[in-house]
């Protein structure tokens, strides 16, 4: 199991209503939104979703708070966008989601991922994110995210699971399909790097995967 989803399952132990639509306390999400937008890191950025199954697809979303409602945007691939707002925590808002069925066996996965991929990289670019994503790890340590108290052993390179993808690094083009791994080992002695195809996701390479 995946290190962000073990974390996810701790927020929806605490914050979820039996109920139709779902409904999760917005302050868990806060609480984990604020630490890295109080934080130096401009590269990377915490995304929420309910990994999609066919027993856990996502209808429609809102944040409530007891005088207003407000959209929530959610993608295809059931990422949550929810807001980095004071106010919403004040006000002690309420994250809804409107699921196909009861989405009892659903949870809410948390990722910690670079804000933006794109087809090359810098050595020196690909290390800024390595470390980034380490020092926020490193902030997360302590109940209940002791599940985030190792370092990460690299990053991941994300791509469509059936496309192969040519990497070519320092020169040398390797052929892959659905994720690339540096280590950090590797990332430390990287020239540079560059894809055939424009990676999905840009994720810590933990040592559960």
């Amino acid at each position: 199991m995946q290190k962000g989803l073990l974390f996810s399952c701790l927020i929806m132990a605490c914050g979820v209503t039996q109920a139709a639509p779902i409904s999760l306390e917005y302050q868990g999400f806060y609480q984990r939104l604020k630490q890295v937008n109080k934080g130096h890191y401009p590269l990377i950025e915490i995304a929420f979703s309910v990994p999609k199954t066919k027993e856990c697809v996502v209808l429609g979303g809102s944040i409530t708070t007891e005088k207003e409602q407000f959209p929530l945007t959610i993608s295809d691939t059931q990422r949550l966008y929810i807001p980095y707002d004071g106010a919403l925590k004040s006000d002690r808002a309420v994250i809804n989601l409107d699921m196909q069925g009861d989405g009892s066996s659903c949870g809410i996965a948390m990722q910690i991922r670079a804000k933006q991929t794109k087809t090359q990289y810098k050595g020196s670019e690909v290390v800024e994110i390595d470390e980034q994503m380490n020092s926020l790890l490193k902030s997360m340590q302590g109940f209940p995210m002791r599940y985030f108290s190792e370092s990460t052993n690299g990053i991941n390179f994300e791509f469509a699971h059936d496309k192969q993808v040519m990497v070519t690094t320092d020169g040398i083009e390797h052929r892959v399909q659905g994720v690339y791994r540096l280590s950090t080992q590797a990332i430390t002695e990287l020239g540079d790097i560059s894809f055939s195809e424009q990676p999905l996701v840009v994720s810590p390479w933990t040592g559960t995967e």
